[in-house]
């Protein structure tokens, strides 16, 4: 784990499953047995250096007779589960009332399909590990609860017309993408815009961001980069952001052409 937030929390419910079993005289390989996992998982859940699956917690807490004292860290596990960034950015997007978003080079996250989420992350380099990756899948996918909140913030895109063609995953993904878009788009609290690859103006160069108005009054943004993702506070440089998107929102497709277009492009694919 990459930050001390999520490490302290799988260390310390490594460390009451230890004591639950040697309390029950059980050695790690005999728990796994008898949970259904090998002894080099419960050895590295131990540890912490592996999260258990709520099933694992259920099927010690069982076993070990914990009295639901395991399973009971489920909630705290589910969020040591994603990164840091991850965490942060979820907070941001359940305490927003309006969001909007630029995405330049692939597929806005919130609007991914898990099959185009996990495609982008193979192709990550260096190389994630299969477990980095569905923890990195699992994280994303769990932040589209944002489109079921109630009250329903309102939420608009401006997508680039190129990452609407590139078949990231491969032309079935794709597919599967472009009709999960068409869904998103007919929420009545969800906007989508496309913007055209042939615009000659273009707001949006520096690349992908966000801005986000809060319950509280406040607005944030929030930029991505090759190595980093930062969030803005000063409000000098949200001001930038929020004029930067406007004027994208602008120079882009309506809401209307743009769904036209997806749906030109999906025919174009099937």
């Amino acid at each position: 784990m990459e930050d001390e937030e999520a490490a302290a929390v799988l260390k310390a419910v490594g460390r009451q499953i230890r004591v639950w079993r040697e309390a029950a005289g059980l050695k790690q390989g005999e728990l796994g047995a008898r949970i259904g996992y090998g002894m080099d998982l419960v050895s590295a859940v131990e540890r912490g250096v592996r999260v258990p699956q709520p099933e694992f917690l259920d099927a010690a807490d069982e076993v070990l007779g914990a009295a639901g004292k395991l399973a009971a860290m489920k909630e705290d596990v589910e969020k040591a589960r994603y990164p840091k960034n991850v965490r942060d950015l979820k907070k941001l997007e359940d305490e927003s009332v309006e969001m909007g978003a630029y995405a330049a080079l692939h597929i806005h996250g919130l609007l991914q399909t898990p099959e185009y989420a996990q495609a982008l992350y193979e192709m990550r380099r260096p190389s994630y590990s299969e477990e980095e990756i569905d923890r990195l899948v699992t994280a994303r996918m769990s932040r589209k609860s944002v489109f079921e909140r109630v009250p329903k913030p309102l939420i608009t895109f401006v997508l680039e017309e190129v990452t609407l063609r590139r078949p990231v995953g491969g032309r079935l993904v794709l597919r599967q993408q472009l009709e999960h878009l068409l869904e998103l788009a007919a929420l009545r609290h969800v906007e989508i815009q496309v913007m055209p690859t042939d615009r000659e103006d273009h707001a949006g160069m520096m690349g992908s961001f966000r801005v986000l108005k809060l319950r509280r009054g406040k607005t944030m943004g929030q930029t991505e980069g090759q190595l980093y993702s930062r969030v803005i506070s000063q409000p000098q440089e949200v001001q930038i952001l929020e004029m930067r998107y406007g004027m994208i929102r602008a120079q882009s497709l309506s809401p209307r052409e743009s769904v036209a277009l997806i749906e030109k492009i999906l025919g174009e694919e099937t």
